[in-house]
């Protein structure tokens, strides 16, 4: 083995006319949260040209994208209420996922029952990576449009940043009837105080303290994507903080 790899070397440093190039990849590897290429079975040295370099630039391209193992939380759409379809799918893959939901009450058998629904469809937050989702995306045995909230001006995905993420799911993971969901357009006119909630339920949560529909409330707004809004807090539980 090692004497293969000075062979390689020695080529390597013949006037650059050398490059060694991957020619036995091996499929993608799709596991819980991880989204990377697995180490290639072998190299082959062969004689650099024109075409080989830009065959390389491409793959190195490729490469940088598949290997993108940073996760973040994105925001996509999918249709006809097939949020929880998705769901369970990431489920099952152990990708993190988050549905606000919250309780309704239906009629069965006429009886009226308290059910947990979805409180906004067709949206489903996901921590993983762009790869993986991209690979979701592309599965179409899986019978999911999904397609990413984009933003406005940079024409990419929604990025959440994991605090404010973190906040999201700290207000509407509680599943309060009195808990709002809020369009980010209808914020645009509100201004409050930045905040973070001491105590009670919603306690540890940052966002902004406004009066919004005839209460005090404290919300966390994702933007361009949504926000949710406690319902009403005193005072007396939160304190004012500074860069967020």
């Amino acid at each position: 083995m090692q004497t293969k790899l000075l062979e390689i070397i020695a080529l390597h440093e013949l006037i650059g006319r050398y490059f060694v190039t991957p020619v036995s990849p091996k499929n993608i590897l799709f596991n819980t949260t991880l989204f990377y290429p697995k180490p290639y079975d072998y190299y082959l040295v062969m004689p650099r040209s024109s075409e080989n370099i830009q065959s390389e630039s491409q793959y190195i391209s490729n490469c940088q994208l598949k290997r993108d193992c940073q996760l973040h939380w994105y925001a996509v759409r999918v249709t006809y209420s097939r949020e929880l379809s998705l769901k369970d799918y990431l489920d099952k893959a152990d990708i993190e996922n988050f549905i606000p939901m919250h309780y309704e009450y239906i009629m069965r058998n006429e009886r009226r029952v308290r059910k947990l629904v979805p409180a906004i469809h067709n949206l489903v937050f996901i921590r993983s990576t762009r790869a993986c989702i991209d690979e979701i995306k592309n599965n179409y045995a899986l019978n999911i449009p999904v397609r990413y909230i984009m933003n406005r001006e940079t024409r990419q995905p929604v990025i959440i940043p994991d605090a404010q993420m973190r906040s999201f799911i700290l207000v509407a993971g509680t599943y309060d009837e009195a808990v709002i969901y809020v369009e980010p357009e209808e914020l645009k006119l509100v201004k409050g105080t930045k905040v973070r909630i001491t105590g009670g339920v919603f306690e540890g949560a940052v966002g902004e303290f406004v009066r919004l529909r005839h209460d005090r409330r404290v919300v966390v707004n994702i933007e361009g994507v949504m926000a949710v809004a406690t319902t009403f807090i005193h005072s007396s539980l939160i304190e004012p903080i500074e860069n967020i």
